[in-house]
């Protein structure tokens, strides 16, 4: 690495993409070392290594170098986390094959389509350039991005989940108690997977039933059942 690494993060920083283009490329060989730990998860390896340019991109954008640590020091664990909310197949919810190859080309545009035009490119740029709707792009990414907060209203009834398993004022102090993220472990896995889809990621019943490749009425039933089984975990 360049003598001068921290003189190019601060133009990266202020849009000099050229600058960020060069950074990536120079630490090449960072990005991939931290790909191949996730090597046979069924994601190409150069998929792997462009999620890891994104996580490489996002290190350039926080780092700090007054905290005087090093910069490969911040950046693999922001490589790293990309890659790993890419695969996170493992976790509460989820995702079809097809959506999250759908988001990784949809990441990947955005990526093409910044460095391009020096700036966050437009909803319809983004159709045009992956040939997807823009209510598909929309929809991806939220089912693929990070979870939300139980805060958060659902995108459908404009409610929380502390709205809906009782009194507000109660409720607002316990949605950050560990027994409400106990509950919804404890949850069996379905009705898991709705909790986090509606209230992490605020997302309708017709959103939720096409991830989960059910009705919107079963999606109903899944929910109702498991604010049922909160309330009795949380009395």
């Amino acid at each position: 690495m360049s003598t001068d690494i921290y003189e190019q993060i601060r133009r990266a920083k202020q849009g000099d993409k050229e600058t960020a283009g060069k950074l990536v490329e120079e630490n090449s060989g960072l990005i991939w070392s931290v790909a191949r730990r996730y090597f046979g998860r069924g994601v190409e390896p150069e998929d792997l290594y462009q999620l890891g340019c994104l996580g490489f991109l996002k290190a350039i954008e926080g780092f700090d170098e007054s905290f005087g640590t090093r910069f490969s020091t911040y950046a693999v664990p922001k490589i790293s986390g990309e890659i790993r909310r890419f695969l996170r197949d493992d976790g509460a919810i989820k995702v079809s094959r097809g959506i999250k190859e759908q988001a990784m080309q949809i990441r990947m545009a955005r990526i093409n389509l910044e460095q391009r035009l020096g700036r966050e490119p437009s909803l319809s740029e983004l159709s045009r350039e992956t040939g997807i709707s823009p209510e598909d792009i929309a929809f991806a990414e939220t089912a693929t991005g990070p979870a939300e907060s139980l805060h958060k209203e659902s995108g459908e009834d404009g409610f929380t989940l502390e709205l809906v398993l009782g009194d507000y004022g109660a409720e607002e102090k316990m949605v950050e108690h560990v027994a409400l993220r106990a509950a919804i472990e404890s949850l069996p896995e379905r009705e898991r997977q709705v909790v986090a889809l509606r209230y992490y990621h605020g997302m309708t019943q017709q959103n939720c039933a096409k991830v989960m490749h059910v009705s919107q009425v079963q999606i109903s039933r899944l929910e109702r059942r498991a604010v049922d089984l909160l309330r009795q975990k949380l009395e």
